[in-house]
C-alpha cells in the first residue's frame, strides 16, 4: 500500500515523501510454494532469482536469492561558462559504461512455539561488484585580455568498487486472548563494509590532435565500513470494533567509518600520497523514538490522532593534514556534531464517508529527513577534477509540515477517482548548492557541488487519479500533479545567488493496460514532467543527484532548476501452464529516447548546463514460474481457529513488515 503521508507510528524520517508498507500474504496451509525468475537485457546480461517456502507442523522456513548482471551505458554533456578570475568556458563529454553484478541471499525460519507464540529468525547476505569507466573529453577556452588560449584533454577514468553486507533479525510475536490484541519486539543488526579503487589519466593537448603537451594522472584508494543496529516493540490494543490503542518504541543507531587517500605521480614517477587531500572520516548517529496512537469511529467519520516523540545526535570525527605557524604540515583532527534531544511528531487522519461509494479525508503530520553520511562528509572528491563534490557537516535535520485534502468516489465496472490538495512547508531544507572554488591539485577553477540548510521551502498543488475501465481488454490509469514550488535560500557567501522565483510546474502519467487475448497482455506508460525547481516528494526525483551516489537525494536545487522531460515505456506479458502458473514478459523502456535528465544552474559568477541519459531504447525478457503443493488435510483438524491465530503476523516469506 502505498501511504503518502505517513503517521505517528512509522519513522518520522523521510520528511517530504510518502512510504510504501509492503503487506505480505498469510499462507496458513501446511506444504511448499515457490517462485523461479530469470531474465536477460540486450546486451546479454542476465538476471536469476528463486524463493521457497515450506510449512509443516510448527515450522515455516523460507528463502529466496537473486542475481543480477548489469552493464549500464550512459552519456553526458556539460556546457559551463565562468566570469569567476580568468574567464573560460567549457565543454565536456563523457561517455560512461559501468559492469558489475549484485547478489543478494535471504533465509530463515518461523517457530510456533505454541498457539499464541511465534519467534522468526532471519538472515540475509549482499554482495555487489561494479566496474564503471568513462571517457571524457573536455575543450577549455581561456579568455585573457591578450587573446583566447584553447585547451584540449582527453580523460579516462576507471574504478573498481566492492561492498558487502551481512544481517540477521530476530522477531517474537505475542497474540493474546482478545482478537486483535498482540505485542511484537524486533531486533535487527547489519554490518558492511566496501572498498573502491579509482585511476584517472588526462592527456593534456593544446589542440585536438596536436601534440601532446602534458600528462597528469592520480588515484584514489579508499575503504569504509559500517554498523547498524536497530530494536523496536510495538503492542496493539483494541477497545471495541471500532477503536482501538498501539504504541510502540524504536531506537537505531549507525556507525560508519571511511577513509580516503588520493594519490598523484611525484618526481620518479611514483604515486605519492597527498596529504591534504586525503581524509580518514568516523560517523555515528542514534535515533530514538516512542509513539502513541489512538483511532475510533463515530457513524461514517473515522478519526486517528498519533504522537511521535524522538531524539537524536550525530558526531563525527575527521583526521586531516594542517599546517603549523611555520608552514609545515602537521596531523589535525576535526570533530563536529548536533543533537536535538526530543522532537515532537503529531499526525491526525479524519474520514467521513459521504454516502454513494464517496469518502472525503484530511490529515496532517509532522515529519524530519536527516543528512545523510555522504551529506555530511567534508571530504572533497576530486575524481571529477573539473566538478568537486563535498558534504557539508554543519548540516541540520529539515522539518515539514504536511497537510492534504482528499475526495475518492468508486463508480460501477472498477472505475475510481482520486483527487487530492496538499501543502508542505519546510525548515531548514537540505538543498543542493554549487559554488565557484579553485582545485588545490592544479589550481584551476572549478565547481564545488555541495549542500545547504536552506532557510525555508514550501511546495502546495493538486492531483488527480483516474482508474478506469474503458472497455472489456483495456484499462487505464492516468495522473496529473499540477505543483508551485519555491526555496528561500540564505546567504552563503561570496557565490550565493538568491533563490528561484515560485515556479509552477506540473507532471502526468497515463498508464494503458491492453489485453490482447486471455494470455497477451500490452502495457504501454508515457509520463512528463515541465521545468521543475522542487518536486512535490522532495526528493527531485525528476532529475536531481544523489548524495555522492548514495542514500536519499537531497531536494530541489537552491540556485538552478531541472528542464522537462518525459518518455514512454511498454511491456508484453505472455501467460501458460495451468493457471496461468508461468510469463514471459518483454520490455523496453524510454523508446523515442526523450528521457533526459537535464539541469541548469545560475551561480551568479558562472552558468551550467549539464544533461545526461542512461539507457534508451533498452530491452529486456523476462521468464517467471510460479509452483507449489498444499496438505489439505491440515485443516481437517479440530483447531484450527487456534492456529489461524496464531499465525497472525506471519507472511509466506518470513514476519509481517514494519517499517
Amino acid at each position: 500500500e502505498i501511504i503518502t503521508n505517513p503517521g505517528a507510528k512509522y519513522d518520522a524520517s523521510g520528511g517530504t515523501s510518502g512510504i510504501l508498507n509492503i503487506v505480505l500474504k498469510k499462507n496458513l496451509k501446511a506444504g511448499y510454494n515457490g517462485n523461479i525468475r530469470a531474465g536477460i537485457d540486450q546486451r546479454g546480461k542476465y538476471n536469476l532469482g528463486g524463493d521457497i517456502n515450506v510449512k509443516q507442523g510448527k515450522f515455516n522456513v523460507f528463502a529466496s536469492g537473486n542475481y543480477n548482471q548489469r552493464k549500464s551505458i550512459s552519456d553526458g554533456n556539460t556546457s559551463r561558462y565562468t566570469s569567476f578570475g580568468t574567464p573560460d568556458s567549457l565543454l565536456q563529454h563523457d561517455h560512461n559504461i559501468n559492469n558489475g553484478y549484485f547478489l543478494f541471499g535471504r533465509a530463515g525460519v518461523d517457530y510456533l512455539i505454541d498457539n499464541r507464540n511465534t519467534i522468526s529468525l532471519t538472515g540475509n547476505i549482499v554482495h555487489g561488484h561494479f566496474d564503471p569507466t568513462t571517457g571524457s573529453d573536455l575543450y577549455v577556452d581561456t579568455l585573457l585580455p591578450t587573446g583566447t588560449t584553447y585547451s584540449y584533454t582527453r580523460r579516462f577514468s576507471t574504478t573498481t568498487s566492492n561492498f558487502r553486507n551481512r544481517g540477521a533479525m530476530l522477531s517474537f510475536t505475542h497474540n493474546f486472548p482478545k482478537s486483535g490484541e498482540q505485542w511484537t519486539a524486533d531486533l535487527n543488526y547489519s554490518s558492511g563494509s566496501n572498498d573502491n579503487f579509482n585511476s584517472i589519466t588526462s592527456d593534456i593537448y593544446n589542440v585536438k590532435d596536436g601534440p601532446l603537451s602534458s600528462i597528469y594522472r592520480q588515484q584514489q584508494v579508499g575503504n569504509g565500513t559500517n554498523k547498524y543496529f536497530t530494536a523496536q516493540t510495538d503492542y496493539t490494543l483494541p477497545i471495541n470494533e471500532k477503536s482501538k490503542i498501539e504504541a510502540g518504541a524504536r531506537i537505531a543507531i549507525r556507525h560508519t567509518d571511511n577513509l580516503s587517500n588520493l594519490d598523484t605521480v611525484g618526481p620518479n614517477n611514483e604515486f605519492v600520497v597527498e596529504q591534504l587531500l586525503s581524509s580518514k572520516y568516523s560517523y555515528k548517529d542514534e535515533v530514538y523514538a516512542g509513539y502513541v496512537t489512538y483511532s475510533n469511529a463515530i457513524g461514517n467519520f473515522g478519526y486517528q490522532l498519533g504522537l511521535r516523540a524522538e531524539g537524536s545526535n550525530y558526531n563525527g570525527t575527521q583526521n586531516y593534514t594542517d599546517f603549523d605557524a611555520a608552514g609545515n604540515q602537521i596531523p589535525s583532527v576535526g570533530h563536529f556534531s548536533n543533537s536535538y534531544p526530543v522532537n515532537l511528531f503529531p499526525s491526525v487522519f479524519l474520514t467521513q464517508k459521504l454516502g454513494g461509494n464517496q469518502d472525503l479525508s484530511f490529515n496532517y503530520t509532522r515529519r524530519i529527513d536527516r543528512p545523510t553520511f555522504f551529506q555530511l562528509f567534508p571530504f572533497t572528491d576530486y575524481s571529477d577534477s573539473l566538478n568537486l563534490s563535498r558534504g557539508n557537516p554543519n548540516l541540520k535535520p529539515q522539518f515539514t509540515n504536511s497537510f492534504e485534502l482528499g475526495y475518492s468516489k468508486s463508480f460501477a465496472g472498477n472505475n475510481s477517482l482520486l483527487a487530492s490538495a496538499y501543502y508542505k512547508h519546510t525548515t531548514d531544507l537540505i538543498t543542493r548548492e554549487s559554488t565557484v572554488g579553485v582545485n588545490p591539485v592544479n589550481d584551476s577553477s572549478v565547481i564545488i557541488n555541495t549542500y545547504i540548510n536552506a532557510k525555508s521551502s514550501f511546495v502546495g498543488g493538486f492531483e488527480v487519479i483516474s482508474r478506469n475501465s474503458l472497455t472489456k481488454w483495456w484499462d487505464l490509469t492516468t495522473s496529473v500533479n499540477i505543483f508551485t514550488s519555491k526555496i528561500n535560500t540564505i546567504d552563503t557567501g561570496e557565490f550565493a545567488v538568491a533563490s528561484q522565483g515560485e515556479t509552477w510546474a506540473w507532471f502526468g502519467k497515463l498508464n494503458n493496460s491492453f489485453r490482447i487475448t486471455k494470455a497477451f497482455t500490452l502495457q504501454l506508460t508515457g509520463d512528463y514532467t515541465s521545468k521543475t525547481v522542487l518536486p512535490p516528494g522532495g526528493s527531485a526525483s525528476t532529475g536531481g543527484n544523489q548524495g555522492r551516489g548514495f542514500g536519499p537525494t537531497s531536494s530541489g536545487n537552491a540556485n538552478g532548476y531541472t528542464k522537462p522531460s518525459g518518455g514512454v515505456d511498454a511491456s508484453v506479458r505472455y501467460e501458460f501452464l495451468k493457471n496461468k502458473a508461468a510469463s514471459i514478459t518483454l520490455s523496453v523502456n524510454d523508446i523515442f529516447r526523450t528521457r533526459v535528465n537535464d539541469v541548469y544552474i545560475n551561480g551568479g559568477t558562472y552558468t551550467q548546463e549539464a544533461d545526461r541519459r542512461r539507457d534508451p531504447q533498452f530491452f529486456r525478457l523476462q521468464f517467471n514460474w510460479k509452483f507449489g503443493k498444499m496438505d489439505m488435510n491440515m485443516f481437517k483438524r479440530k483447531s484450527l481457529k487456534g492456529e489461524q491465530n496464531s499465525l497472525e503476523g506471519i507472511g509466506s516469506g518470513g514476519p509481517s513488515s514494519k517499517e
